[in-house]
């Protein structure tokens, strides 16, 4: 995503010093915004997981019961290690 901004900043002519927000740049541009861009990615490698087998380790969480797990109360001490 970085990247993809960069070239945007590029082939608009602006630089970071200009202090333009990556909205309007977008907006002006005409590409898609970046919300929409990480729901496709997301959405894409979630199709990738489902094609796969049920018994795939990836799959596997799908049927993972944490109902009997419980939490521990407060947070967590810290160990000294030397």
């Amino acid at each position: 995503m970085i990247t993809e901004m960069r070239m945007i900043r590029w082939m608009c002519g602006y630089t970071r010093l200009d202090r333009i927000r990556n909205e309007v740049i977008r907006e002006k541009v005409g590409v898609a915004p970046l919300e929409n861009k990480m729901r496709e990615a997301r959405l894409r490698q979630f199709g990738h997981i489902k094609r796969r087998s049920v018994n795939a380790q990836v799959r596997m969480c799908e049927t993972i019961n944490l109902s009997s797990c419980r939490r521990g109360r407060g947070s967590r001490r810290k160990v000294a290690t030397r």
